[in-house]
């Protein structure tokens, strides 16, 4: 069994702080907890998948600073290949604030700082590392045409390539045919769509809508509800587990970091989403992102559904 799986995509250092609400615009407000994690979509995902037992190589680019040398040694701890893991002096690492309020809600600003620097020429010197895994995994905080690469070389090699599409924005129609699955939230779903995506019912018709433009298979999380998957063997509502939620910045990443994971341990899609949903419920009830992310003999499979 083929455990190696690459994630490409962003390294943030994130700036926690909680607060009872969020701002008005022109409002200052004091605020309670401060907290400074690794952070940015692509690290997160990396270390999710690394801590549920993947066999992890993450190619990023950080600047060549403080904050990058931290996260370089915090990638290593958490037994991820760093060996494609780029730096440079043209800018600084990405950084991103998010506050979280009373309910566990967030909102981010982040700066893409070294993030916008990776490039195609970066994926290409990995060819060795990418010729090994079977799966993929990719977001949209770093360059467009970099994404684009890489849904060539997934069709070169022959290997699967995951999309979160997130931050949501348009998506050029020759790469939704180069994607084994895509798995937007509710709003990205939207966006890519013209669905109004909020249920069970409106899922199922965006997902059809995603899948006539050649993706393969299509997984739409839903938040506390669970996700809607149309898949090659399963179709359906996979409810998520009920727990009190603390923080919720990091669950998308921690969903797809553990379902690829699941995939490459060659899980059916529904098992899949089930460890993927248990992963995400569990990292909502622990502060930070990749700080939150469990291992598996964290995730516990009587744990009760909506």
């Amino acid at each position: 069994m083929n455990k190696a799986i690459v994630v490409i995509g962003s390294s943030n250092t994130d700036m926690v702080l909680k607060t009872a609400r969020f701002p008005k615009p022109g409002e200052t407000i004091l605020g309670g907890e401060f907290f400074m994690f690794q952070g940015g979509k692509g690290g997160n995902q990396a270390v999710a998948a690394a801590r549920l037992g993947g066999e992890v190589t993450f190619i990023c680019k950080l600047g060549n600073d403080l904050f990058g040398n931290n996260a370089i040694a915090h990638y290593t701890n958490e037994k991820i290949n760093v060996s494609q893991i780029g730096q440079t002096d043209k800018a600084p690492s990405g950084v991103a604030l998010i506050t979280v309020d009373a309910h566990g809600e967030n909102e981010i600003v982040v700066a893409q700082g070294a993030n916008a620097w990776l490039a195609v020429e970066d994926i290409r010197q990995a060819s060795s590392m990418l010729a090994k895994a079977n799966y993929y995994l990719t977001q949209l905080e770093t360059p467009l045409p970099t994404v684009e690469f890489i849904a060539v070389e997934a069709k070169k090699y022959g290997k699967r390539l995951v999309l979160n599409p997130a931050p949501a924005t348009q998506l050029p129609a020759a790469l939704y045919q180069g994607l084994f699955l895509i798995t937007p939230n509710e709003t990205e779903a939207t966006l890519l769509t013209g669905i109004a995506v909020s249920d069970t019912t409106s899922a199922r018709q965006a997902a059809k809508i995603l899948q006539s433009k050649g993706v393969l298979n299509v997984i739409i999380t839903l938040g506390s509800k669970g996700a809607y998957v149309l898949a090659n063997g399963f179709t359906g509502l996979v409810e998520a587990p009920v727990v009190k939620a603390v923080d919720t910045t990091a669950a998308g990443d921690v969903f797809n970091g553990a379902l690829v994971v699941a995939l490459a341990d060659q899980k059916d899609w529904q098992e899949a989403v089930i460890f993927a949903c248990q992963a995400a419920a569990i990292s909502v009830t622990q502060m930070g992102a990749q700080a939150s992310a469990p291992y598996s003999y964290q995730l516990n499979p009587s744990l009760p559904t909506n």
